[in-house]
């Protein structure tokens, strides 16, 4: 065994491996490394440990293994690569790899523990190594919880950085000159004399020279990429609709499917009819699946009109039939028997909430469907004991195990090639839509089958945000907020999608409270406690996840009692944060939005603070009350990922998360009649217009934190800080999501 495999197993190891000719370079830092994702591409006498960044006879590719549902994410992973090993922007290829557990996310974790991220103490900190163990154990190879930047950010870099370190050595070795005396540029080193040794000629050298230890990271006044705007990779290819998405692919002697299974989920079907189906122009198999049927034809377009002939008799709903029904379950849980976590307890909430001059309401969201443009879909061939699936997805491994269940191959035998994603907002965090495919495939084996949902397939048999439910009361004193308790109720989202990947789950889900317990407010006498509701319609991961219901549920309480009290809402949320980084994203919108100055007639400012994924983000959202209804003009927002590796994509992506959380506040909501959802397309589901968009001011504050992913974090603020304006606009107080049901918007 090679000295370089002997460090493998005993310590840290940032490994380099030759591939087809090339060179692959990673990083890895436990004893016990997991299966090397490319073994099973090398020949004799190769080495491969965990790669990164893949060199060969042209050119550079770098891994990028997270889903890129249009965040940006394979453009800001290969730029912590490229920022180190040197190469040309425009030379980068890049790769979503193979489905592995090296490519383990270690920070996905955090935001299930019960520590506020504001908590840097010991056990809190422990608690994140830990909780990195598990994500290994687990082989979480995960895209979510705004967690790629913050898992990616060192490891990725020092990836690089080795790359670089044993090209040099090799170039050293090949010229004879110094390794000190060498220097990189674009993809080549470079001698003092200017002779440019391109990496590629170097590739098979370097894989034979041991890694070093430690490497020395570029500072930040050395970066060419990070910090600064960067064209993304994808972008000339999506804007010129050559990108290849998991719909777009095309391959010989393909077929195509959809399937129908029951919109009461999870209620099964007793039988179907499909006689009529099987004389449709172009079907050549009606296939059972479970809970349904499935119908492959010759174009998609058939397949959909077949389906739509299946007579199916379905099964009755394993929930309450009705949204009010389901509501009086969620009401019905604010008990001592469901309640799942008290993480906040300061003061004496129950004593100061004795006696007259209490405030009191209670406040709904709805279930909220992902709906991504792209419906579901999976490309998937079994021939020859083999299995190829194309899709998009954000948990590729538990896409793999899926498989090879259904199918009874070994995981070696399932090849999943991971697609860009036209949106998921979570969805993709579920693998039912591969799953079917798969079961057409193994049913139909041979040809590849492309199948792909209706769009009522897509909202009908959606995985949603849920519904919940707060109470609250609270108390001021002294023009000051004094006292505020406050009670949530909702289905764990943790317990729902852990279970139908068959992993148990243990102690409270902090999604229930998540964005509410453990906000950084010094309120001398503060509860949160989450209730778990009986779940009801399975749930899942919503962009921002249970921030994104909670932001509304706390911040608007939270800007009754402020007013109550007769104090200013943003200096009121200054004087009660005691943490730095969120006083100054508060200060700074207040700056932007001109706080304070009169916003003139029939007009008014809602201000919002949520601190999500670690993130602190203060939005200020200022309306117009007009003779039609209300009218969103501007949006002030400010946040702090510590540093912001890519200003445009930072501000493109702040900006979406507002239009996002914004176009869901005042239209969405998922209702319920005997168990089926009503709304199954975009045309009841509506989001914000192109004409209600208002304009949107991003700055981004750096006060030296951890650096932070930003997808998710905008989405909470949004819906309170217009709640709250409305407010100020109307004096109309509403407690209910969606806001249209209550007052008009122009």
């Amino acid at each position: 065994m090679s000295r370089l495999g002997t460090i493998a197993r005993r310590t840290f190891l940032i490994g380099s491996a030759a591939i087809a000719g090339g060179v692959a370079f990673g990083v890895y830092a436990y004893k016990r490394e997991p299966e090397n994702p490319l073994s099973r591409q090398l020949g004799d006498g190769q080495v491969a440990l965990t790669p990164y960044v893949r060199i060969d006879q042209t050119g550079v590719t770098v891994i990028t293994p997270r889903a890129d549902v249009g965040q940006g994410v394979a453009s800001v992973l290969a730029a912590l690569v490229a920022e180190e090993l040197d190469v040309a922007w425009n030379d980068i290829r890049i790769d979503f790899g193979p489905p592995s557990a090296a490519y383990y996310n270690g920070a996905v974790t955090a935001e299930g523990l019960p520590f506020a991220a504001t908590n840097d103490g010991l056990i809190a900190r422990q608690a994140r190594v830990v909780g990195d163990a598990v994500s290994k154990f687990l082989s979480l190879q995960i895209t979510g919880g705004s967690s790629t930047v913050p898992d990616a950010y060192e490891k990725m870099r020092v990836a690089g950085a080795v790359a670089r370190d044993v090209l040099l050595q090799a170039a050293a070795k090949r010229t004879g000159i110094a390794k000190e005396e060498l220097k990189t540029s674009n993809g080549s080193v470079i001698t003092p004399r200017g002779e440019a040794l391109s990496y590629a000629s170097l590739a098979a050298d370097a894989a034979r020279i041991d890694p070093p230890r430690d490497v020395r990271l570029k500072p930040e006044a050395e970066w060419r990429y990070l910090g600064k705007t960067m064209q993304r990779i994808d972008i000339v290819a999506k804007s010129t609709g050559t990108a290849t998405f998991g719909i777009d692919i095309k391959m010989p002697g393909m077929v195509y499917a959809t399937v129908r299974t029951n919109p009461r989920i999870g209620g099964g079907i007793k039988s179907f009819d499909a006689s009529a189906a099987e004389k449709s122009r172009g079907v050549i198999a009606i296939v059972p699946i479970t809970g349904g049927v499935g119908v492959i034809a010759d174009n998609t377009w058939r397949a959909f009109k077949a389906a739509n002939l299946i007579k199916c008799d379905w099964g009755p709903s394993p929930y309450p039939p009705s949204s009010a029904a389901m509501f009086q379950t969620v009401a019905a849980s604010f008990t001592a028997e469901r309640q799942d976590s008290r993480l906040k307890d300061d003061g004496d909430a129950e004593a100061a909430l004795q006696g007259a001059g209490v405030l009191e309401a209670e406040y709904k969201v709805p279930y909220l469907a992902h709906a991504p443009l792209e419906p579901m879909n999976a490309v998937v061939q079994l021939k020859d004991g083999r299995l190829d699936i194309w899709t998009g997805t954000q948990i590729p491994l538990f896409v793999v195990a899926m498989a090879a269940e259904v199918t009874g191959l070994r995981a070696e035998n399932i090849h999943l090639h991971s697609q860009f994603s036209g949106g998921s907002f979570g969805r993709r965090l579920e693998h039912d839509y591969v799953r079917q495919a798969v079961e057409l495939a193994k049913a139909h084996p041979g040809r590849p089958i492309k199948m792909t949902w209706t769009r009522e397939e897509d909202m009908s048999h959606d995985f949603p945000r849920p519904l919940g439910m707060a109470r609250m009361r609270g108390a001021v004193k002294d023009g000051k907020v004094e006292a505020y308790d406050l009670k949530l109720a909702c289905p764990s989202v943790t317990a729902s999608w852990f279970g139908r990947l068959g992993i148990p789950t243990f102690g409270p889900d902090t999604a229930i409270v998540a964005g509410a317990w453990d906000q950084p407010l010094r309120i001398p006498h503060y509860r949160v406690t989450g209730y778990r509701v009986p779940e009801m319609v399975p749930v899942s991961s919503w962009r921002s996840v249970g921030a994104s219901g909670n932001g509304f549920l706390h911040d608007c309480f939270l800007d009754e009692l402020i007013r109550a009290a007769g104090a200013d809402p943003l200096k009121e949320l200054i004087r009660l944060c005691w943490h730095e980084p969120s006083r100054k994203v508060l200060e700074t919108v207040g700056e932007m939005s001109g706080w304070g100055s009169d916003p003139g007639k029939d007009r008014g400012r809602g201000i919002a603070f949520t601190l999500s994924f670690g993130v602190p983000v203060a939005e200020v959202v200022e309306v117009t009350n007009t003779p039609r209804g209300i009218k969103i003009d501007r949006v002030f927002v400010a946040a702090d990922v510590g540093k912001v590796l890519d200003p445009e994509n930072f501000e493109n992506q702040v900006q979406g998360g507002v239009v996002w959380g914004l176009g869901h506040a005042i239209n969405c909501e998922l209702t319920y009649r005997d168990g089926v959802p009503e709304q199954t397309n975009f045309d009841a589901y509506e989001t914000l217009r192109l004409y209600q968009t208002p304009v949107i001011e991003v700055r981004a504050t750096d006060s030296g934190s951890a650096i932070r992913g930003i997808g998710e974090p905008p989405v909470p603020p949004a819906a309170p800080a217009l709640a709250n304006a409305i407010f100020a606009a109307t004096g109309k107080r509403i407690r209910e999501l969606p806001l249209s049901k209550h007052i008009d918007f122009v």
